[in-house]
């Protein structure tokens, strides 16, 4: 992986953008513009924070997360790629792909006109890496730091026939306590309940959490809202080209077995998932492209002002 000293020659915007290393041989972009600050890791194309000018942290980064060259990393964004889950006929291969614990190449960085800050990242292909995927698609990953965060993964098809994979950013949220939050967006939708052996299920309501939820809802597009009456603040999930929302929270007895999560760590996240899964898989014809593009927003929230 290339040093950060090389990449801040190449790469760094004065007084914006920065390569530093947070530990051994494990570097990251670190942005600050006027509308925000985040870290995005080089491992897995990453981010691991964003936090918006007078804005508690939106995305949540687990205190007792092992930055680790190899390793999965506890919260931020990681890209789920080439599949989501456990790979359908091999059981030893990483569970949601490889493109989260392999290095990125940073292909581009800019100033935008209007102060945000965008990076452009392609995944590094390996002799290791074409062990799990061996087709020609170039995956590429833009992020944009800005008053939103707004992440698109590009998987483009290469090779003379057409391919089927399963993605997810697999964003983790702050939240200011569990127990106070809703998730809207997925009233009425259908879902596999991982908790509860995959049974099909319907919404009914808004989301909430009391127990270990693990939810994939299938075939639906539109808009999620976090609201979260700790913060006073809704969390709005714009995505496009993605038929799947993936709803997770481990509750108590699972997040002390996982040992990255800190202490009493899920009742400050949530991880609500964009994507394409179980029954949403995309397939992609020689020659083709898919994006799957999301878009995470802030607003100021008064829950009392709200009730009726």
């Amino acid at each position: 992986m290339t040093g950060h000293s090389d990449l801040n020659k190449e790469f760094a915007i004065s007084n914006e953008l920065e390569f530093v290393h947070l530990t051994d041989n494990f570097p990251v972009a670190q942005v600050r513009n006027q509308y925000a600050t985040a870290r995005i890791a080089l491992q897995g194309a990453q981010v691991l924070t964003w936090v918006p000018r007078d804005q508690q942290p939106v995305i949540w980064l687990s205190s007792a997360a092992k930055l680790a060259t190899g390793k999965s990393i506890r919260g931020g964004v990681p890209i789920c790629w080439p599949w989501f889950g456990a790979h359908a006929s091999e059981a030893g291969f990483p569970g949601h792909g490889y493109a989260r614990t392999v290095p990125w190449q940073v292909l581009a960085t800019q100033h935008l006109e209007d102060g945000r800050t965008r990076l452009v990242f392609r995944l590094a292909e390996s002799a290791a890496t074409r062990r799990y995927w061996p087709h020609a698609t170039p995956v590429e990953c833009q992020i944009t730091i800005g008053p939103s965060l707004d992440i698109t993964l590009v998987t483009t098809n290469r090779s003379d026939q057409s391919i089927t994979i399963s993605e997810a950013l697999h964003t983790y949220f702050e939240v200011g306590n569990i127990a106070q939050v809703r998730v809207l967006g997925l009233e009425d939708c259908e879902y596999l309940d991982k908790v509860d052996a995959m049974q099909r299920m319907t919404q009914h309501g808004p989301v909430t959490i009391n127990s270990e939820v693990d939810r994939v809802y299938l075939n639906t597009r539109a808009t999620c809202i976090i609201e979260d009456a700790a913060l006073q603040r809704r969390i709005l999930i714009d995505k496009q080209n993605s038929a799947t929302t993936v709803v997770w929270n481990p509750w108590q007895e699972k997040a002390e077995q996982m040992g990255d999560l800190g202490d009493d760590g899920y009742r400050h996240m949530l991880c609500v998932e964009s994507g394409n899964a179980a029954e949403n898989t995309v397939d992609i014809v020689p020659g083709a492209q898919h994006q799957l593009a999301v878009s995470y927003r802030v607003q100021r929230w008064h829950p009392e002002a709200n009730k009726s």
